[in-house]
Protein backbone atom coordinates (compact mmCIF):
# COMPACT_ATOMS: atom_id res chain seq x y z
CA UNK A 1 0.00 0.00 0.00
CA UNK A 2 3.15 2.37 0.87
CA UNK A 3 3.59 2.22 -3.23
CA UNK A 4 0.68 3.09 -3.79
CA UNK A 5 0.18 6.35 -1.68
CA UNK A 6 3.66 7.10 -3.56
CA UNK A 7 2.30 6.51 -6.48
CA UNK A 8 -0.88 8.83 -5.86
CA UNK A 9 1.51 11.63 -4.60
CA UNK A 10 3.25 11.46 -7.63
CA UNK A 11 0.39 11.58 -9.57
CA UNK A 12 -0.85 14.80 -7.47
CA UNK A 13 2.54 16.35 -8.04
CA UNK A 14 2.20 16.21 -12.06
CA UNK A 15 -1.60 17.06 -12.07
CA UNK A 16 0.02 20.24 -9.92
CA UNK A 17 2.72 20.38 -12.86
CA UNK A 18 0.27 20.04 -15.88
CA UNK A 19 -2.13 23.17 -14.40
CA UNK A 20 1.33 25.30 -14.28
CA UNK A 21 1.59 24.45 -18.01
CA UNK A 22 4.76 22.65 -16.67
CA UNK A 23 4.82 19.84 -19.16
CA UNK A 24 7.72 18.37 -19.02
CA UNK A 25 7.83 18.41 -15.42
CA UNK A 26 4.28 16.71 -15.35
CA UNK A 27 5.42 14.46 -17.57
CA UNK A 28 8.15 13.19 -15.12
CA UNK A 29 6.00 13.03 -12.55
CA UNK A 30 3.25 10.96 -14.07
CA UNK A 31 5.88 8.67 -15.29
CA UNK A 32 7.40 7.91 -12.10
CA UNK A 33 3.85 7.32 -10.71
CA UNK A 34 3.70 4.44 -13.84
CA UNK A 35 7.01 2.96 -12.33
CA UNK A 36 6.09 2.98 -8.71
CA UNK A 37 2.65 0.94 -9.78
CA UNK A 38 4.45 -1.19 -11.94
CA UNK A 39 7.17 -1.88 -10.00
CA UNK A 40 6.58 -5.38 -7.79
CA UNK A 41 9.62 -5.19 -6.21
CA UNK A 42 10.53 -9.23 -6.39
CA UNK A 43 11.96 -9.59 -9.98
CA UNK A 44 8.76 -10.57 -11.23
CA UNK A 45 8.43 -13.78 -9.35
CA UNK A 46 5.32 -12.57 -8.18
CA UNK A 47 3.54 -12.07 -12.03
CA UNK A 48 2.07 -15.56 -11.33
CA UNK A 49 0.53 -14.43 -8.19
CA UNK A 50 -2.94 -13.24 -9.47
CA UNK A 51 -4.03 -12.39 -5.81
CA UNK A 52 -1.87 -9.68 -5.57
CA UNK A 53 -3.36 -6.62 -5.70
CA UNK A 54 -2.68 -4.24 -8.77
CA UNK A 55 -2.66 -0.52 -8.33
CA UNK A 56 -7.03 0.67 -9.81
CA UNK A 57 -5.44 4.03 -10.90
CA UNK A 58 -2.73 2.92 -13.07
CA UNK A 59 -5.03 3.83 -16.17
CA UNK A 60 -5.47 7.13 -14.88
CA UNK A 61 -1.92 7.48 -14.90
CA UNK A 62 -1.45 6.39 -18.52
CA UNK A 63 -4.33 9.03 -19.72
CA UNK A 64 -2.42 11.66 -18.08
CA UNK A 65 1.21 10.84 -19.24
CA UNK A 66 -1.03 11.00 -22.62
CA UNK A 67 -2.48 14.13 -22.46
CA UNK A 68 0.86 15.59 -21.65
CA UNK A 69 2.45 13.82 -24.82
CA UNK A 70 -0.62 15.57 -26.97
CA UNK A 71 0.05 18.95 -25.19
CA UNK A 72 3.66 18.28 -25.93
CA UNK A 73 3.17 17.16 -29.71
CA UNK A 74 4.86 14.28 -28.91
CA UNK A 75 1.37 12.25 -30.84
CA UNK A 76 3.09 8.70 -31.13
CA UNK A 77 4.02 8.72 -27.45
CA UNK A 78 0.72 9.76 -26.65
CA UNK A 79 -1.25 7.15 -28.80
CA UNK A 80 1.41 3.81 -27.39
CA UNK A 81 -0.32 6.01 -23.58
CA UNK A 82 -3.72 5.71 -24.13
CA UNK A 83 -3.29 2.31 -25.62
CA UNK A 84 -1.85 0.99 -22.58
CA UNK A 85 -4.85 3.11 -20.41
CA UNK A 86 -7.24 1.47 -22.31
CA UNK A 87 -5.36 -2.22 -21.81
CA UNK A 88 -5.60 -1.41 -18.41
CA UNK A 89 -9.41 -0.92 -18.01
CA UNK A 90 -11.08 -1.15 -21.42
CA UNK A 91 -14.19 0.84 -20.15
CA UNK A 92 -12.28 3.95 -19.18
CA UNK A 93 -13.20 7.03 -21.80
CA UNK A 94 -10.05 8.71 -20.70
CA UNK A 95 -7.88 6.65 -22.45
CA UNK A 96 -10.48 6.25 -25.79
CA UNK A 97 -10.82 10.13 -25.60
CA UNK A 98 -6.80 10.44 -25.45
CA UNK A 99 -6.62 7.83 -28.19
CA UNK A 100 -8.86 9.49 -30.38
CA UNK A 101 -7.17 12.81 -29.93
CA UNK A 102 -3.96 11.19 -30.69
CA UNK A 103 -5.05 10.01 -34.08
CA UNK A 104 -6.76 12.93 -35.65
CA UNK A 105 -3.23 15.13 -34.41
CA UNK A 106 -0.96 12.27 -36.27
CA UNK A 107 -3.95 12.86 -39.37
CA UNK A 108 -5.48 9.99 -39.26
CA UNK A 109 -9.13 10.64 -38.58
CA UNK A 110 -10.49 6.97 -39.68
CA UNK A 111 -8.60 5.67 -36.45
CA UNK A 112 -9.88 8.60 -34.69
CA UNK A 113 -13.48 7.92 -35.47
CA UNK A 114 -13.48 4.48 -34.43
CA UNK A 115 -11.84 5.59 -30.91
CA UNK A 116 -14.61 8.24 -30.54
CA UNK A 117 -17.60 6.10 -31.09
CA UNK A 118 -16.35 3.71 -28.38
CA UNK A 119 -15.77 7.03 -26.18
CA UNK A 120 -19.67 7.97 -26.90
CA UNK A 121 -20.61 4.01 -26.32
CA UNK A 122 -18.96 4.13 -22.93
CA UNK A 123 -20.32 8.17 -21.97
CA UNK A 124 -23.59 8.83 -24.10
CA UNK A 125 -24.24 11.73 -21.79
CA UNK A 126 -21.43 13.53 -22.78
CA UNK A 127 -21.90 16.80 -24.09
CA UNK A 128 -18.06 16.36 -25.10
CA UNK A 129 -17.76 13.31 -26.47
CA UNK A 130 -20.54 13.48 -28.88
CA UNK A 131 -19.15 16.77 -30.40
CA UNK A 132 -15.56 15.17 -31.05
CA UNK A 133 -17.68 12.26 -32.76
CA UNK A 134 -19.38 14.94 -34.95
CA UNK A 135 -16.32 16.81 -35.88
CA UNK A 136 -14.52 13.59 -36.40
CA UNK A 137 -17.00 12.50 -38.59
CA UNK A 138 -17.33 15.80 -40.47
CA UNK A 139 -13.38 15.62 -41.02
CA UNK A 140 -13.79 11.76 -42.47
CA UNK A 141 -16.54 13.38 -45.10
CA UNK A 142 -14.79 16.15 -45.64
CA UNK A 143 -11.78 13.92 -46.37
CA UNK A 144 -13.21 11.67 -48.40
CA UNK A 145 -14.89 15.00 -50.76
CA UNK A 146 -11.43 16.19 -51.46
CA UNK A 147 -10.11 12.84 -52.69
CA UNK A 148 -13.42 12.70 -54.45
CA UNK A 149 -12.64 16.01 -56.37
CA UNK A 150 -9.06 15.58 -56.25
CA UNK A 151 -9.43 12.22 -58.41
CA UNK A 152 -11.85 14.63 -61.26
CA UNK A 153 -9.41 17.07 -61.14
CA UNK A 154 -6.70 16.33 -64.74
CA UNK A 155 -4.49 19.62 -64.35
CA UNK A 156 -2.83 21.19 -61.19
CA UNK A 157 -4.35 25.00 -60.27
CA UNK A 158 -0.99 26.48 -61.82
CA UNK A 159 -2.26 25.17 -64.96
CA UNK A 160 -5.87 26.45 -65.05
CA UNK A 161 -5.93 29.48 -62.80
CA UNK A 162 -5.89 33.19 -65.20
CA UNK A 163 -3.83 36.21 -63.21
CA UNK A 164 -4.35 38.23 -66.32
CA UNK A 165 -8.19 37.96 -65.88
CA UNK A 166 -7.27 39.36 -62.07
CA UNK A 167 -7.89 43.10 -61.77
CA UNK A 168 -5.89 45.50 -59.09
CA UNK A 169 -7.86 47.91 -57.33
CA UNK A 170 -7.52 51.28 -58.64
CA UNK A 171 -7.02 52.68 -54.38
CA UNK A 172 -4.32 49.72 -54.63
CA UNK A 173 -0.87 51.57 -53.24
CA UNK A 174 1.04 48.79 -51.80
CA UNK A 175 4.15 47.26 -54.02
CA UNK A 176 3.61 46.02 -57.66
CA UNK A 177 5.00 42.90 -58.88
CA UNK A 178 6.64 42.13 -62.16
CA UNK A 179 6.55 38.70 -63.08
CA UNK A 180 10.50 37.43 -63.57
CA UNK A 181 11.58 40.34 -62.84
CA UNK A 182 11.82 40.27 -58.71
CA UNK A 183 14.01 42.71 -57.20
CA UNK A 184 15.05 44.06 -54.20
CA UNK A 185 13.16 47.11 -54.12
CA UNK A 186 10.10 44.88 -54.46
CA UNK A 187 11.28 42.28 -51.73
CA UNK A 188 12.08 45.37 -49.38
CA UNK A 189 8.76 47.32 -49.95
CA UNK A 190 6.61 43.46 -49.73
CA UNK A 191 8.35 43.34 -46.55
CA UNK A 192 7.36 46.88 -45.26
CA UNK A 193 3.77 46.03 -46.89
CA UNK A 194 2.93 43.47 -44.85
CA UNK A 195 4.27 44.91 -41.66
CA UNK A 196 1.85 47.00 -41.33
CA UNK A 197 -0.79 44.22 -41.72
CA UNK A 198 -1.67 45.09 -45.35
CA UNK A 199 -1.72 42.35 -47.76
CA UNK A 200 -0.97 42.57 -51.35
CA UNK A 201 -3.25 42.55 -54.20
CA UNK A 202 -4.22 39.21 -55.00
CA UNK A 203 -2.56 39.44 -58.70
CA UNK A 204 0.55 39.66 -57.45
CA UNK A 205 -0.07 37.24 -54.42
CA UNK A 206 -0.69 34.35 -57.32
CA UNK A 207 2.10 35.48 -59.57
CA UNK A 208 4.66 35.59 -57.12
CA UNK A 209 4.07 31.67 -56.03
CA UNK A 210 3.12 30.55 -60.26
CA UNK A 211 6.78 32.12 -60.63
CA UNK A 212 8.46 30.06 -57.90
CA UNK A 213 6.69 26.99 -59.23
CA UNK A 214 8.36 27.84 -62.17
CA UNK A 215 11.51 27.89 -60.45
CA UNK A 216 11.03 25.20 -58.30
CA UNK A 217 10.30 22.87 -61.23
CA UNK A 218 13.91 23.18 -62.35
CA UNK A 219 15.64 22.37 -58.87
CA UNK A 220 16.21 19.16 -57.14
CA UNK A 221 15.90 16.81 -54.10
CA UNK A 222 19.05 17.61 -52.93
CA UNK A 223 20.62 20.61 -53.62
CA UNK A 224 24.63 21.77 -53.48
CA UNK A 225 25.56 25.08 -52.17
CA UNK A 226 28.77 26.28 -52.68
CA UNK A 227 30.02 29.27 -50.38
CA UNK A 228 33.71 30.82 -51.26
CA UNK A 229 36.37 30.79 -49.25
CA UNK A 230 36.18 34.48 -48.46
CA UNK A 231 32.38 34.05 -47.89
CA UNK A 232 29.71 33.33 -45.97
CA UNK A 233 25.98 31.59 -45.34
CA UNK A 234 23.47 31.77 -42.64
CA UNK A 235 21.20 29.08 -41.74
CA UNK A 236 17.99 29.43 -40.23
CA UNK A 237 15.62 26.87 -38.66
CA UNK A 238 12.15 26.98 -38.12
CA UNK A 239 9.86 30.18 -38.63
CA UNK A 240 6.37 29.43 -38.15
CA UNK A 241 4.74 32.44 -39.24
CA UNK A 242 6.44 34.32 -37.15
CA UNK A 243 6.76 37.58 -39.82
CA UNK A 244 7.74 40.32 -37.62
CA UNK A 245 10.50 37.71 -36.39
CA UNK A 246 11.55 36.65 -39.55
CA UNK A 247 12.24 40.64 -40.18
CA UNK A 248 14.29 40.85 -36.83
CA UNK A 249 16.36 38.54 -38.89
CA UNK A 250 16.94 40.48 -41.56
CA UNK A 251 17.62 43.17 -39.44
CA UNK A 252 20.24 41.72 -37.21
CA UNK A 253 21.69 39.96 -40.14
CA UNK A 254 20.91 41.30 -43.04
CA UNK A 255 18.80 40.69 -45.93
CA UNK A 256 19.41 38.19 -48.31
CA UNK A 257 22.07 39.18 -51.42
CA UNK A 258 24.44 37.60 -53.60
CA UNK A 259 27.18 38.28 -50.89
CA UNK A 260 24.76 37.64 -47.91
CA UNK A 261 23.37 34.12 -48.98
CA UNK A 262 20.76 31.91 -46.61
CA UNK A 263 19.73 28.50 -46.44
CA UNK A 264 15.83 28.44 -44.18
CA UNK A 265 15.81 24.77 -43.51
CA UNK A 266 12.00 24.01 -43.39
CA UNK A 267 8.96 24.99 -41.48
CA UNK A 268 7.97 28.44 -43.07
CA UNK A 269 3.98 28.48 -42.51
CA UNK A 270 1.80 27.11 -39.61
CA UNK A 271 0.95 27.63 -36.13
CA UNK A 272 1.58 31.56 -36.23
CA UNK A 273 -0.72 33.57 -37.54
CA UNK A 274 1.48 35.59 -39.73
CA UNK A 275 2.22 32.56 -42.19
CA UNK A 276 1.65 34.21 -45.40
CA UNK A 277 3.49 36.92 -45.25
CA UNK A 278 6.66 34.52 -44.29
CA UNK A 279 6.02 32.50 -47.13
CA UNK A 280 5.30 35.55 -49.45
CA UNK A 281 8.55 37.25 -48.29
CA UNK A 282 10.85 34.05 -48.08
CA UNK A 283 9.42 33.45 -52.04
CA UNK A 284 10.25 36.74 -53.35
CA UNK A 285 13.59 37.05 -51.56
CA UNK A 286 14.21 33.53 -53.62
CA UNK A 287 13.34 34.87 -56.57
CA UNK A 288 15.66 38.10 -56.61
CA UNK A 289 18.35 35.72 -55.49
CA UNK A 290 17.61 32.45 -56.76
CA UNK A 291 21.37 30.97 -56.19
CA UNK A 292 21.61 32.84 -52.94
CA UNK A 293 18.45 32.23 -51.00
CA UNK A 294 17.75 28.59 -50.68
CA UNK A 295 14.54 27.10 -48.94
CA UNK A 296 14.13 23.34 -47.73
CA UNK A 297 10.61 21.62 -47.33
CA UNK A 298 9.65 20.71 -43.42
CA UNK A 299 6.92 18.21 -42.15
CA UNK A 300 5.05 21.47 -41.90
CA UNK A 301 4.81 22.42 -45.68
CA UNK A 302 2.59 19.56 -46.29
CA UNK A 303 -1.55 19.52 -46.35
CA UNK A 304 -2.39 17.19 -43.89
CA UNK A 305 -0.22 19.82 -41.62
CA UNK A 306 -1.86 23.17 -42.70
CA UNK A 307 -5.61 21.64 -42.74
CA UNK A 308 -4.78 21.45 -38.80
CA UNK A 309 -2.60 24.00 -37.53
CA UNK A 310 -3.72 26.86 -39.25
CA UNK A 311 -1.70 27.53 -42.99
CA UNK A 312 -4.63 26.66 -45.23
CA UNK A 313 -7.16 28.44 -43.35
CA UNK A 314 -5.11 31.84 -42.88
CA UNK A 315 -4.73 31.33 -46.75
CA UNK A 316 -7.99 30.78 -47.45
CA UNK A 317 -9.22 33.48 -45.42
CA UNK A 318 -6.76 36.27 -46.71
CA UNK A 319 -6.21 34.89 -50.66
CA UNK A 320 -8.68 32.38 -51.65
CA UNK A 321 -8.76 28.26 -51.85
CA UNK A 322 -7.03 28.58 -54.75
CA UNK A 323 -4.02 30.37 -54.16
CA UNK A 324 -3.55 27.62 -50.93
CA UNK A 325 -3.39 24.83 -53.96
CA UNK A 326 -0.77 27.07 -55.56
CA UNK A 327 1.52 26.79 -52.53
CA UNK A 328 0.47 22.86 -51.80
CA UNK A 329 2.13 22.62 -55.26
CA UNK A 330 5.67 24.94 -54.96
CA UNK A 331 5.72 22.53 -51.58
CA UNK A 332 5.84 19.51 -52.93
CA UNK A 333 8.89 21.08 -55.14
CA UNK A 334 10.90 22.42 -52.54
CA UNK A 335 14.01 20.48 -52.10
CA UNK A 336 14.47 18.15 -49.46
CA UNK A 337 17.37 18.89 -47.83
CA UNK A 338 20.88 20.87 -49.15
CA UNK A 339 24.96 20.02 -49.04
CA UNK A 340 27.18 22.90 -48.26
CA UNK A 341 30.39 22.83 -50.02
CA UNK A 342 30.38 19.07 -49.64
CA UNK A 343 30.69 19.06 -46.03
CA UNK A 344 27.45 20.02 -44.46
CA UNK A 345 24.17 17.84 -44.93
CA UNK A 346 21.21 20.46 -43.81
CA UNK A 347 17.81 18.60 -43.29
CA UNK A 348 14.46 19.63 -41.77
CA UNK A 349 14.00 16.52 -39.52
CA UNK A 350 16.79 14.17 -39.67
CA UNK A 351 18.28 10.56 -40.64
CA UNK A 352 17.05 7.42 -41.45
CA UNK A 353 15.54 3.88 -40.18
CA UNK A 354 18.63 2.13 -41.99
CA UNK A 355 22.39 2.64 -42.21
CA UNK A 356 24.20 3.25 -45.41
CA UNK A 357 22.04 5.41 -46.99
CA UNK A 358 23.85 7.68 -49.61
CA UNK A 359 23.40 10.77 -51.07
CA UNK A 360 22.87 9.65 -54.32
CA UNK A 361 19.96 7.62 -52.65
CA UNK A 362 18.41 10.59 -51.51
CA UNK A 363 19.30 12.52 -55.02
CA UNK A 364 16.50 9.86 -56.33
CA UNK A 365 14.14 10.50 -54.27
CA UNK A 366 10.68 11.80 -56.24
CA UNK A 367 10.11 14.92 -54.10
CA UNK A 368 7.20 16.14 -55.63
CA UNK A 369 3.89 14.41 -53.86
CA UNK A 370 2.97 14.69 -49.97
CA UNK A 371 4.65 12.71 -47.98
CA UNK A 372 4.26 8.53 -47.54
CA UNK A 373 3.98 6.93 -44.29
CA UNK A 374 7.25 5.94 -44.46
CA UNK A 375 10.67 6.16 -46.33
CA UNK A 376 13.70 8.33 -46.81
CA UNK A 377 11.38 11.63 -47.25
CA UNK A 378 8.93 11.28 -44.45
CA UNK A 379 12.56 10.24 -42.19
CA UNK A 380 13.97 13.69 -43.61
CA UNK A 381 10.63 15.60 -42.74
CA UNK A 382 10.19 14.01 -39.26
CA UNK A 383 12.98 11.90 -37.43
CA UNK A 384 14.51 13.35 -34.30
CA UNK A 385 17.96 13.07 -32.78
CA UNK A 386 17.90 10.50 -29.34
CA UNK A 387 20.87 11.09 -26.73
CA UNK A 388 23.22 7.64 -26.84
CA UNK A 389 23.01 5.06 -29.55
CA UNK A 390 21.26 3.40 -31.77
CA UNK A 391 17.32 3.66 -33.12
CA UNK A 392 14.33 4.24 -31.39
CA UNK A 393 10.49 4.51 -32.22
CA UNK A 394 9.42 8.64 -32.84
CA UNK A 395 7.72 10.28 -30.22
CA UNK A 396 6.11 11.88 -32.66
CA UNK A 397 4.71 8.69 -34.18
CA UNK A 398 6.44 9.47 -37.81
CA UNK A 399 10.09 9.02 -38.62
CA UNK A 400 13.31 7.80 -36.36
CA UNK A 401 14.52 9.02 -33.01
CA UNK A 402 18.46 8.17 -33.75
CA UNK A 403 21.47 8.20 -31.75
CA UNK A 404 25.30 9.26 -32.48
CA UNK A 405 26.54 6.07 -34.14
CA UNK A 406 23.84 6.31 -37.20
CA UNK A 407 25.01 10.03 -37.30
CA UNK A 408 28.28 8.81 -37.38
CA UNK A 409 28.28 6.22 -39.84
CA UNK A 410 25.99 9.25 -42.09
CA UNK A 411 28.75 11.09 -42.26
CA UNK A 412 31.07 8.05 -42.99
CA UNK A 413 29.24 7.06 -45.86
CA UNK A 414 28.93 10.52 -47.89
CA UNK A 415 32.47 12.05 -46.32
CA UNK A 416 30.65 14.70 -44.37
CA UNK A 417 32.02 16.72 -41.49
CA UNK A 418 28.56 17.09 -39.63
CA UNK A 419 24.29 17.58 -39.70
CA UNK A 420 22.44 20.56 -39.42
CA UNK A 421 18.67 20.18 -38.93
CA UNK A 422 15.71 21.82 -37.35
CA UNK A 423 12.40 20.92 -36.69
CA UNK A 424 12.68 21.11 -32.55
CA UNK A 425 11.91 23.96 -30.29
CA UNK A 426 15.62 24.65 -28.04
CA UNK A 427 15.61 27.11 -25.01
CA UNK A 428 19.23 28.29 -26.79
CA UNK A 429 17.33 28.19 -30.15
CA UNK A 430 19.84 25.95 -30.89
CA UNK A 431 21.54 22.73 -29.43
CA UNK A 432 24.76 20.53 -30.20
CA UNK A 433 24.15 16.94 -30.00
CA UNK A 434 26.44 14.17 -30.76
CA UNK A 435 29.54 15.23 -29.94
CA UNK A 436 29.44 18.25 -32.03
CA UNK A 437 28.26 16.38 -35.05
CA UNK A 438 24.75 17.42 -35.22
CA UNK A 439 22.78 21.09 -34.16
CA UNK A 440 19.32 21.91 -33.95
CA UNK A 441 18.88 25.06 -35.45
CA UNK A 442 15.04 27.09 -34.57
CA UNK A 443 14.95 30.33 -35.00
CA UNK A 444 11.24 31.30 -33.42
CA UNK A 445 11.53 32.94 -30.91
CA UNK A 446 8.56 32.89 -27.33
CA UNK A 447 7.40 30.33 -30.02
CA UNK A 448 3.41 30.42 -30.10
CA UNK A 449 3.75 33.01 -27.99
CA UNK A 450 4.18 30.78 -24.34
CA UNK A 451 7.50 28.96 -24.78
CA UNK A 452 9.70 32.00 -23.90
CA UNK A 453 12.71 30.42 -25.92
CA UNK A 454 15.33 32.06 -27.73
CA UNK A 455 15.73 32.08 -31.53
CA UNK A 456 19.06 31.44 -33.20
CA UNK A 457 20.38 31.14 -36.32
CA UNK A 458 23.89 29.36 -37.72
CA UNK A 459 26.69 31.47 -39.80
CA UNK A 460 29.11 28.97 -41.64
CA UNK A 461 32.33 30.67 -43.38
CA UNK A 462 33.61 28.84 -46.53
CA UNK A 463 36.80 28.05 -45.82
CA UNK A 464 36.62 25.63 -42.53
CA UNK A 465 32.62 25.55 -42.28
CA UNK A 466 33.16 26.69 -38.60
CA UNK A 467 29.68 27.50 -37.00
CA UNK A 468 28.74 30.88 -35.20
CA UNK A 469 25.75 30.92 -33.15
CA UNK A 470 23.86 33.81 -32.60
CA UNK A 471 20.89 33.70 -30.60
CA UNK A 472 17.51 36.15 -30.14
CA UNK A 473 14.90 36.84 -28.35
CA UNK A 474 11.38 37.69 -29.56
CA UNK A 475 9.66 40.98 -30.92
CA UNK A 476 6.31 42.42 -30.27
CA UNK A 477 3.69 41.81 -33.22
CA UNK A 478 0.30 42.90 -33.80
CA UNK A 479 -2.73 41.59 -31.18
CA UNK A 480 -3.21 38.51 -33.44
CA UNK A 481 -2.43 35.10 -31.15
CA UNK A 482 -0.83 31.84 -32.59
CA UNK A 483 -3.30 29.38 -34.03
CA UNK A 484 -6.09 32.11 -35.62
CA UNK A 485 -6.68 29.98 -38.36
CA UNK A 486 -6.21 26.42 -37.02
CA UNK A 487 -8.75 23.62 -37.35
CA UNK A 488 -11.24 24.20 -34.05
CA UNK A 489 -11.12 20.58 -33.34
CA UNK A 490 -7.05 20.32 -33.03
CA UNK A 491 -7.66 23.28 -30.10
CA UNK A 492 -10.22 21.03 -28.47
CA UNK A 493 -8.38 18.13 -28.60
CA UNK A 494 -5.42 19.68 -27.15
CA UNK A 495 -7.14 21.52 -24.61
CA UNK A 496 -6.99 24.52 -25.90
CA UNK A 497 -10.64 26.04 -26.97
Amino acid sequence: MEEFAKAEQAKADGNKYFQEGKYAKALASYSMAIELSEDDGLDGLDSLDDTKPKNPSIQIYYANRAFCHIKMENFGSALVDATKAIEAKEDFPKGWYRRGSAQMALGRPKEALKDFMQLCKLAPNDKDAREKLKQCQKQVQADKFAKAIGCEKTKPASETVDVAKMEVDSTYDGPMYISGSCTVDFCQHLMEHQKKEQCIAKKFAYQIVLDMIEMLKQSSTLVDIDVPEKGEVTVCGDVHGQFYDLLNIFALNGVPSEANPYLFNGDFVDRGSFSVEVILTLFAWKLAFPNHMHLARGNHETRNMNKLYGFEGEVTKKYGEELYQLFCEAFCLLPLCHVINQQVFVVHGGLFSQDGVTLDAIRKVNRDCEPPDEGLMTEMLWSDPQPGRGRAPSKRGVGVAFGQDVTENFLNVNGLKMVIRSHEMKEEGYEIEHSGKLVTVFSAPNYCDQMGNKGAFIRLDGKTMTPKYTTFAHVSHPNVRPMQYANPMLGQLMGMS
